[in-house]
């Protein structure tokens, strides 16, 4: 197996370990009182080496979908030993795991979403439109369908929804318009090809700017090949259920629509579902999240960026699963107060 060209940068990580570590300096409910860390998106394992050093008491359940990213990680993890569970899945298929190892809850839960850097360094895998390759894009190769199948295959209607709704592509319409009329004398097989087209069909002015003219393109069709966010609008809620009280997730977002999820899913559960005039919160309509971001979102710093590029348009965004005082019903808080949003 190839090792990865150049050197893989976790995004964020300080601030993640930051974050995480109220939740995973505690006695765990694991056997031996561990604590619990779940990798969602494993990747090639940065931001799981990180936590497993920072925290010797606890243990990892990584998951991805990429079957190469978990053959790097497994060597790159390797000498944590009984302390490493990698696992072929998808980040929604959480609930499903955990039982299989034993598991009940867990204390801390990093998804950073999006393509890795595996995916983006290895050319014959399609996603950079930098480098010619087969149109695959698929995260987990060895099932769903295939970029080149899409670009070959759906209507006019479907590529500008996608394009314009995914890659959020002003020129949506035109680029679908040249790829079934690219198509119509032989299939499009190679990145290189599509990144050509979609380059001809946006107006010279508009190229000037925004780097690549074919980034919005090839984020659409790749979100839309791994079901990007329809999976994630399963995987956030039910990775905040299987949290431990006191469990804290971080998530690493690189696309507005994965933010917007987020954002959306912590705020459900972080107001009170209750009447706003009563000065109580009634049984089980308080808030059952704490925000730990100030502010929204964070972004990276320049220092960041300069040192890391992928870093440039990461939104992070966390939050703590409340404490409930003894005896108390799930969602019951008692007496009304602002959202606290510490550290």
């Amino acid at each position: 197996m190839v090792e990865p060209r150049g050197v893989h940068v976790p995004v964020l990580l300080d601030r993640c370990l930051e974050l995480l570590a109220p939740a995973l300096d505690r006695p765990g409910r694991a056997p031996g009182g561990r604590t619990v860390y779940v990798d969602g998106t494993t990747g090639l394992g940065g931001h799981a080496e990180a936590v497993l050093l920072a925290h010797p008491e606890t243990i990892l359940v990584g998951l991805d979908r990429d079957t190469e990213a978990l053959a790097h990680s497994a060597r790159r993890l390797e000498r944590f030993g009984d302390r490493v569970h990698l696992v072929h899945a998808v980040y929604d298929e959480l609930p499903q795991v955990l039982p299989k190892l034993g598991l009940e809850q867990v204390d801390g839960i990093l998804f950073d979403l999006g393509v890795s850097s595996l995916q983006l360094d290895e050319a014959d895998r399609g996603f950079a439109y930098a480098q010619d390759a087969p149109l695959d894009m698929r995260m987990d190769q060895t099932t769903g369908i295939t970029a080149q199948e899409i670009v070959n295959s759906y209507s006019h209607p479907d590529l500008t929804r996608i394009l314009r709704v995914y890659g959020e592509e002003k020129f949506a319409s035109r680029i679908a318009a040249a790829i079934i009329r690219e198509r119509a004398k032989a299939p499009i097989t190679s990145s290189a090809l599509l990144a050509e087209l979609v380059r001809d069909s946006i107006p010279a002015p508009a190229r000037r700017t925004g780097g690549h003219p074919a980034k919005r393109t090839f984020q659409a069709l790749r979100i839309e090949v791994n079901g990007e966010l329809s999976t994630w609008e399963r995987a956030l809620p039910a990775a905040i259920d299987v949290l431990a009280p006191g469990g804290r997730v971080v998530v690493l977002s690189y696309h507005s629509l994965e933010d917007r999820i987020t954002k959306q899913a912590f705020a459900a559960r972080a107001r009170s579902t209750g009447p706003v005039d009563l000065p109580v919160e009634l049984p089980g309509t308080g808030p059952t999240l704490r925000l730990l971001t100030r502010g929204g979102a964070e972004m990276a710093s320049d220092v960041e960026v300069a040192r890391n590029p992928r870093a440039a348009s990461v939104r992070l965004r966390a939050a703590q699963l409340i404490e409930q005082e003894p005896g108390s019903r799930p969602g019951t808080t008692g007496q009304r107060a602002p959202h606290d949003r510490g550290p």
